[in-house]
């Protein structure tokens, strides 16, 4: 037995329950992890209060939690990595724990820290992912809306490396250090038209909404065609020609080591705003639910 976050009812941060579980055991091609730091995702606030329940019933209990960073302490058979390993990966069946299991572990570069080894996961591929799917070149102009929060953050990154021209709408509390990453922020709320018209004269090819702001129409039309416009964060997408964009089993699969290096060579910067015991998650998620946060929210098991 071994000690992890459950759930058993939908609801507010307090059906957050420290419980004792049964350990999980690996499975093939699986390693089973001593968890040293687990991701809080806006996603795991979701499905705690049964905002996904229609698209994906809860079996509860739950153990949320979608990324974790750890140590390798027992292998599947085919398992790609060993006893001993410092791994990063997706949890399967929940990652805010003391113990997770990873499907496809990818290594840890000891440069890197636990803190933003296990941030890195959800947030970095849904970055890469979105950034495929619009098809965006070096010479064109990106819109990414949401640009402080930790998807936009590193879309930023990905795309300037690239030779893309980034506009970013964000906070105030966030424009200093988007434009330190190579983007042109721009103040969001009413007005971010305009503001993004005199920031890109030369047009915006195409957009990636984070920020689930109801920003839609108006992206679409700034680019002249929804095909352009990519949301990870508004359901109403369909209605606007736009596509939403969801993670799957076999999202990204070479991206991560990429972004793994790139983040333990210093070519991208994901901060880490707080980290949490694992017994605190219930006040880490009112954190983010409150929109606290400046950056990543971690637990550490």
């Amino acid at each position: 037995m071994s000690k992890a976050i459950t759930f058993s009812e939908y609801g507010a941060p307090e059906v957050l329950r420290l419980s004792e579980v049964t350990t999980p055991e690996p499975g093939p091609g699986q390693v089973r992890i001593r968890v040293r730091a687990a991701s809080v995702n806006p996603l795991d606030l979701k499905i705690r209060s049964g905002l996904m329940a229609k698209a994906a019933p809860a079996r509860f209990p739950v153990i949320p939690g979608l990324d974790a960073a750890g140590v390798v302490d027992a292998v599947g058979e085919g398992a790609g990595a060993a006893v001993g390993d410092e791994v990063l990966g997706a949890a399967v069946g929940g990652g805010y724990g003391e113990y997770a299991l990873l499907d496809r572990p990818v290594a840890k570069p000891r440069s890197l820290s636990w803190e933003v080894a296990a941030s890195l996961v959800t947030v970095g591929r849904t970055a890469f992912r979105v950034l495929g799917q619009l098809g965006v070149q070096a010479g064109q102009t990106l819109l990414i809306h949401g640009a402080g929060g930790s998807v936009g953050t590193l879309a930023v990154q990905l795309a300037t490396a690239r030779g893309i021209t980034v506009v970013g709408t964000v906070g105030a509390h966030d424009s200093e250090r988007v434009t330190a990453l190579g983007a042109t922020a721009v103040r969001y709320g009413d007005g971010w038209v305009e503001r993004v018209k005199a920031a890109a004269p030369q047009g915006v090819d195409v957009v990636f909404d984070a920020s689930g702001a109801g920003v839609l129409a108006d992206s679409v039309a700034l680019t002249g065609d929804g095909a352009q416009v990519v949301t990870i964060a508004d359901m109403s997408a369909a209605q606007h020609g736009v596509r939403f964009s969801a993670g799957g089993a076999d999202e990204a699969d070479d991206a991560l080591p990429e972004l793994v290096r790139m983040a333990a060579a210093g070519e991208l910067d994901l901060p880490v705003w707080r980290t949490y015991p694992l017994d605190e998650a219930a006040t880490a998620h009112r954190d983010v639910e409150a929109h606290r946060n400046r950056g990543k929210v971690v637990l550490l098991p």
